[in-house]
C-alpha cells in the first residue's frame, strides 16, 4: 500500500492511495471463508456452499468494506506522520473515477482531496487598544442588595391595610362566574402606578374591579393567577372582581450578627460595613464575567479582522454540504458562509495561541473546575456541597460524559486564551452605571 501527495496549492492537496492485492486479499478471503462456514443456503448442507457462490453473493461488498478500512487507515496514518494540518475531513475526488475492477480485483487507486490549514502570523500586542467595560457598583445598588437580603430572611405578618410592598391574597372572579381562582398579588411588582394606587390602603373583605393583566408579570403568570390555560388568556374579559382575603406585610430581618452568621457562617462577617464589602466583591465578580464576555466579543472581531489569511473555500463548502446531518442547499451554505469563515478563522487563531504559548489544561485543573461548577449548582438550590470525597466522585462522573468533558476543557482553554489576550493588548477600564452597562451589552449582542 502506498500514499502519494500531490500539492495543488498552499491550501489544497490530493492524496492518492494505491492498494495492491497483498494489502486486502488475505483478509477478504478469511471473511468469505467465515461466510461460507455460517451459510445455510437451499440445496447445500450447512457450511458446504461452493465458494464461487459465496464470492458471487458477498465478494463485492466484503471487498468494498475492506478497501474502505484500508483507505481510512492510510489517510489517517499519512496525515499524522506528515503533520498535515487539515480542515474538515478528506473527500473523494469527484472528477476522477476509482482505478480498479471490483469484479476481477487487482490494483486499486483512490484519490482524495484535502483542505489544508493556512499558515499565518499572529500579532497581538499593546498597539491594539480596547475599552474594558465594568459595572460601577454604586451605594444605591448595595442599599438595594442589603434590603433584598433583609427581606429574603424576614417574616410575613398579617396587616390591617395594603402597603407599598405587601402581598395581597384574594379571589379573582369573572362577572359571569365561569372563572374563579385564589391568587396573590405582590404590590412592589406592579408597574402601573394607577392600579397600584387603587389597591393601596384597602382592607380584608374589600372587593376591587381589576384587569388581571395589569397585576401579572407575563402571559404565563396571568394564566397561573387565574387558573386557566395559557391559550385562553386572549379571550379573557378586561375586568375581574378581586376580593381581598388576607394582607401580608414583610418585616425585614434585622441587619445584625444573627443574619451575618446565617448568610456566611459564624464569625465571617461582624458588621454592616463588612457585609457591604462582601456584597460588593461578589457583585464585582459576577459582573466581571459579563465584562469579559463583552471584551471577548470585541477582541475576537478585531483580531479576526486584523489577521489576514485565505481558506480553501471551495473545499469547505463541499465539506459542509457532505457532512451536514440534514440536507443543506448550496444557497443556504453561501448565505451563511461568511459567518462560518469567521468562526473557523477564530478557531485557527485560538489553536495558534495555544500552540505558540504552550497553553495546557492539566487534569487537576479540570477536576477543580468541575467541582466548582457542582458547588455553584448546590448553592443555587440552597444546598451545602457534599464532602470532598463525594464531590471528587461526582466531578469524575461528570467528566466521564465525553460531551460534558469537551465543554469543560473548551471553557478552561477559552479562559486561558482570554487571559493571554488581556495581558498583551492595552486595556482601558471604563466604569458604567448598571443600566448603561446593560444597554451597551444588549446593543452589542
Amino acid at each position: 500500500m502506498n500514499v502519494v501527495e500531490e500539492k495543488i496549492d498552499d491550501l489544497n492537496a490530493v492524496l492518492r492511495i494505491q492498494i495492491a492485492p497483498a494489502d486486502y486479499s488475505t483478509k477478504v478471503e478469511d471473511i468469505l471463508k467465515k461466510y461460507r462456514k455460517d451459510a445455510n443456503m437451499p440445496g447445500f448442507r450447512p457450511g458446504k456452499t461452493p465458494m464461487g457462490i459465496i464470492k458471487k453473493k458477498y465478494g463485492k461488498s466484503v471487498l468494498a468494506d475492506e478497501l474502505n478500512k484500508l483507505i481510512n487507515e492510510s489517510l489517517t496514518d499519512f496525515i499524522q506522520k506528515n503533520n498535515l494540518e487539515v480542515l474538515g475531513n478528506p473527500l473523494p475526488k469527484i472528477d476522477e473515477e476509482v482505478k480498479g475492477d471490483f469484479i476481477n480485483p487487482t490494483e486499486f487507486e483512490f484519490a482524495y482531496v484535502l483542505g489544508l490549514a493556512p499558515t499565518f502570523d499572529l500579532d497581538i500586542n499593546a498597539k491594539q487598544k480596547f475599552d474594558y467595560l465594568k459595572v460601577d457598583v454604586s451605594e444605591e445598588m448595595l442599599d438595594k442588595e442589603v434590603d433584598n437580603l433583609a427581606r429574603r430572611y424576614g417574616k410575613l405578618v398579617p396587616a390591617d391595610k395594603v402597603g407599598e410592598k405587601d402581598m395581597v391574597v384574594g379571589e379573582f372572579s369573572e362577572p359571569s362566574g365561569e372563572i374563579s381562582n385564589n391568587s396573590t398579588i405582590s404590590l412592589e411588582f406592579i408597574e402601573d402606578d394607577k392600579v397600584k394606587k387603587s389597591i393601596l390602603g384597602k382592607k380584608v373583605g374589600d372587593v376591587l374591579s381589576l384587569d388581571p393583566k395589569t397585576v401579572s408579570r407575563d402571559d404565563k403568570d396571568l394564566a397561573a393567577m387565574l387558573g386557566v390555560d395559557e391559550s385562553k388568556i386572549n379571550d379573557l374579559p378586561a375586568k375581574f372582581d378581586f376580593k381581598i382575603t388576607e394582607i401580608k406585610n414583610m418585616i425585614p430581618a434585622a441587619i445584625d450578627q444573627e443574619l451575618f452568621d446565617k448568610l456566611f457562617g459564624p464569625g465571617t462577617i461582624s458588621n454592616e460595613t463588612e457585609l457591604r464589602e462582601k456584597i460588593k466583591a461578589d457583585l464585582d465578580q459576577m459582573f466581571q464575567n459579563d465584562s469579559d464576555r463583552l471584551f471577548s466579543q470585541k477582541a475576537t472581531e478585531a483580531i479576526v479582522e486584523k489577521t489576514k489569511f485565505e481558506l480553501p473555500e471551495d473545499f469547505l463548502k463541499r465539506w459542509i454540504k457532505e457532512s451536514a446531518k440534514e440536507e443543506v442547499s448550496a444557497e443556504e451554505i453561501e448565505a451563511d458562509f461568511d459567518n462560518y469563515k469567521k468562526s473557523l478563522k477564530w478557531q485557527l487563531i485560538q489553536n495558534k495561541i495555544i500552540k505558540e504559548n504552550d497553553l495546557q489544561v492539566k487534569s487537576e485543573e479540570v477536576i477543580a473546575h468541575t467541582k466548582g461548577l457542582l458547588i455553584n449548582q448546590y448553592a443555587q438550590y440552597g444546598m451545602p456541597a457534599p464532602e470532598e470525597k463525594e464531590l471528587d466522585a461526582q466531578a469524575k462522573n461528570v467528566l466521564s460524559n465525553q460531551e460534558e468533558a469537551n465543554k469543560i476543557y473548551d471553557s478552561i482553554y477559552g479562559a486561558k486564551i482570554l487571559a493571554y489576550i488581556k495581558e498583551n493588548v492595552k486595556l482601558t477600564e471604563k466604569l458604567l452605571p448598571y443600566e448603561k452597562f446593560v444597554e451597551v451589552a444588549y446593543a452589542q449582542n
